[in-house]
């Protein structure tokens, strides 16, 4: 009988340590974060980019237990390629390509800034004796890339609305745009204040802003549906509570926001107004 208990001992000893490496083994696979691709609009070198954002999305994987990698572009042209064929999980991106990227791959709304509106501006050189809009009938004008919503497009149509001729340059981000201002390449160029504000002074203290555009709802953060509900859960909550800590709030500061919020796709309405079916045609033929 003795020695029956004992083997009953031996197969339950044997039976709860095989559950247990079979439960630890699950537990481990469960917390494993899981990997994914955070692409950001290149409206910046991708050295600026990623000294904004990489303590951010650091911060946001510790706390959301997903891996995430930061990635961008050479130029906002293959970044739109890249939206197009669907190689970012994650991106931040104009409202524009939201509107377009939304239809195909089905890119899905996640966060914007809060009580934040998108507003163009134009810079031209201090010395240049241009002083309004209108001055610049017949210059020449540099803008990112012909889908850079608030530096290129919105620009670009007011000033064909107001009848101002002028010779277009899309020289691939924001920084360049301002550099061939400064150096005189051309007479003026389209930005937006946050990159224009993080811009080297050196560059800046050379240029003057002419005129600025009406707000739009500004950049999305939006998920592939690859992604799942729940991973979009985990990560919208983080998200929302960088503004909670101090430590979060400097991050937030670091790409110059102030809060996000959640956002859902008729936020940016007020973009498909603007009915800019038109410039589809340079989009699509840059991806």
């Amino acid at each position: 009988m003795s020695t029956l208990n004992s083997f009953i001992k031996v197969i339950v000893l044997y039976w709860f340590t095989l559950m247990t490496c079979y439960s630890t083994a699950i537990n481990a696979a469960d917390v494993e974060p899981k990997v994914l691709t955070f692409g950001v609009v290149p409206q910046q070198a991708a050295s600026t980019l990623a000294k904004g954002w990489a303590p951010v999305l650091a911060e946001l994987s510790q706390n959301a237990k997903i891996d995430l990698q930061f990635a961008t572009a050479p130029d906002i042209p293959t970044f739109e390629t890249r939206l197009a064929n669907g190689e970012y999980d994650i991106a931040y991106m104009n409202p524009y390509h939201f509107t377009v990227f939304k239809e195909s791959p089905g890119y899905m709304a996640l966060a914007k800034e809060q009580d934040k509106y998108l507003k163009g501006l134009i810079v031209v050189r201090k010395d240049s004796g241009l002083s309004e809009l209108m001055d610049l009938n017949g210059k020449s004008l540099a803008f990112p890339a012909p889908a850079a919503f608030a530096a290129s497009v919105i620009p670009r149509a007011i000033l064909k609305q107001q009848g101002i001729a002028h010779n277009t340059k899309y020289v691939g981000s924001h920084d360049s745009v301002y550099l061939a201002v400064a150096q005189g390449l051309v007479d003026a160029g389209g930005g937006v204040g946050r990159t224009f504000k993080n811009m080297d002074t050196d560059v800046t203290e050379q240029l003057k802003v002419l005129w600025r555009t009406p707000g739009y709802t500004p950049h999305a953060i939006a998920t592939h549906p690859r992604v799942s509900h729940e991973l979009r859960e985990v990560l919208l909550t983080q998200l929302l509570a960088l503004s909670n800590t101090s430590k979060g709030r400097a991050l937030l500061d670091g790409l110059g926001f102030k809060a996000m919020e959640a956002a859902q796709s008729s936020d940016w309405d007020d973009v498909r107004a603007l009915s800019l079916s038109e410039l589809d045609a340079p989009l699509k033929e840059s991806n």
